[in-house]
């Protein structure tokens, strides 16, 4: 069953994580004050690569969400000590994977100077950089760059988006 501490949380989270996107999305010219000289034209939707990035960030969060608020009712509720401990574990396994992809995304951004989105999926690893021009030697060098962090062979992949 959901407490009201549960249900306070997730509404409290939806209107920051909507009030964030709404900010992030908002024209830059409103947050200009330009003391009345306000001229007409027509609005034009851009999408830019830090939007695609914000995009896959959104949705990955709200993701990781929706499994966590799944695996927080089964911990809550009536399942066998083996369905606790199962849906502990995969929490605790979905933070870590949290921790790596910030980290990563960190590691690129140190070493290579990009903006970049990292998802971790098991064995895998896709990682989205934002770049003007595909490069496969620097996606050569990133995936090098990432596997030597772990021991064992992770599937790597490098996407760009401009």
């Amino acid at each position: 069953m959901i407490n009201k501490k549960s249900i306070w949380f997730l509404t409290l989270f939806s209107l920051i994580l909507v009030l964030s996107v709404y900010y992030i999305t908002m024209p830059s010219e409103l947050l200009i004050s330009t003391n009345g000289d306000y001229t007409e034209e027509e609005p034009t939707a851009e999408v830019t690569e830090s939007t695609v990035l914000v995009a896959l960030r959104l949705e990955a969060e709200e993701e990781l969400l929706k499994e966590m608020e799944n695996l927080q009712l089964i911990l809550n509720g009536d399942g066998t000590i083996e369905e606790k401990n199962e849906a502990f574990d995969k929490m605790k396994e979905l933070n870590m994977n949290k921790g790596e992809e910030e980290k990563l995304e960190n590691k690129i951004k140190e070493v290579y100077n990009l903006e970049s989105f990292v998802k971790i999926k098991n064995n895998q690893i896709e990682v989205t950089v934002k770049k003007e021009e595909n490069d496969s030697t620097l996606a050569n060098n990133i995936m090098r760059t990432i596997q030597e962090l772990y021991e064992e062979e992770k599937y790597i992949t490098v996407k760009f988006v401009k």
